[in-house]
């Protein structure tokens, strides 16, 4: 008889999804630690497991920078947000020259809406670093939907999702379309991206907020506050 497993906190399973394209590139090994993680976070769904077996390791090793990367992209899924933006401020002193460490702060700052002309400023120094970069190209993209920039928003995540077909640049991609009054093709956007991903949990829901508010002539849902994965769609400029 099968069991439910714990529930797990929100966003980490996106985590799990993504850490080992993240490490790829970052150029990044998949250390002994971040395997325990990994299989932790797999085999229990519990991030504050995880989060707190990454914490325990950062203590021993506060200067290494793949756990303060880690750490903080955890602790931004678990709403600790100022434990977020410490460790990845940390980790910018360290290695003024690590794009992704802009890129993640910046991305988190846009997403949750916080003081944008901040987070434009970390992503664009994120670009210059790594101009060719999909999740890169893809917080710009987000940021400028963020800001009502919708054309240009548009633009920027066409240009990463040819880059890197990956499944939350199609579910950002998507949204922009499906705004944008481009439904169809946002829907086979998502539709291919399912397909290859049909397990992602920010994919998934961002294909049942817009279709599923479309099959029942209803307006989208409000967005909760945890509910990160598909904002409220900006008003344009």
């Amino acid at each position: 008889m099968p069991t439910t497993p714990p529930a797990a906190a929100p966003g980490c399973n996106e985590f799990l999804d993504r850490a080992s394209e993240r490490c790829k590139a970052r150029g990044a090994q998949l250390t002994p630690i971040r395997r325990d993680v990994l299989g932790l976070l797999h085999d229990t769904e519990n991030g504050l497991k995880a989060y707190d077996l990454l914490d325990k390791h950062l203590a021993g090793q506060p200067d290494q920078p793949e756990l303060l990367y880690e750490t903080a992209l955890l602790a931004e899924k678990l709403d600790r947000l100022d434990v977020m933006e410490r460790h990845l401020r940390k980790l910018i002193r360290l290695k003024p020259d690590d794009a992704h460490a802009y890129n993640a702060l910046g991305y988190s700052l846009a997403d949750h809406g916080l003081r944008l002309d901040e987070a434009q400023q970390l992503i664009d120094r994120g670009l210059a670093l790594a101009p060719d970069d999909a999740f890169i190209l893809d917080s710009k993209g987000w940021l400028l939907y963020r800001r009502g920039a919708r054309p240009e928003a548009l633009e920027i995540l066409r240009k990463a999702y040819g880059v890197r077909p990956d499944a939350e640049i199609a579910a950002h991609l998507g949204e922009v379309l499906w705004v944008s009054g481009k439904q169809d093709e946002a829907v086979k956007t998502w539709d291919d991206s399912a397909k290859a991903n049909p397990g992602n949990q920010l994919l998934n829901d961002t294909i049942k907020k817009f279709k599923g508010a479309k099959s029942e002539a209803a307006e989208p849902a409000k967005t909760d506050k945890a509910d990160k994965a598909a904002p409220k769609p900006p008003a344009a400029e």
